[in-house]
């Protein structure tokens, strides 16, 4: 995530050359795409962490230091 977002609530992943925008409500991918196999983990980590997901979403919007999310490893 990065401050001054734009809505809808929203997170970034990457994995090599791939990058994706994935919104929080529904986990889909809005904007860019990464392998069908990545997507799934990064979904399966989202729904994991979605309350996390969402604090950190609301911290960014108020210009607030962000909490640390575990990655997916």
């Amino acid at each position: 995530m990065f401050y001054n977002e734009h809505l809808p609530p929203h997170f970034y992943a990457e994995y090599n050359e791939f990058k994706a925008e994935i919104l929080l409500d529904t986990l889909e991918i809005k904007e860019g795409g990464l392998p069908k196999r990545v997507y799934n983990l990064v979904v399966e980590w989202a729904i994991d962490h979605r309350d996390e997901l969402m604090k950190d979403w609301a911290l960014a919007r108020e210009k607030m230091p962000l909490n640390k999310i575990d990655p997916l490893v």
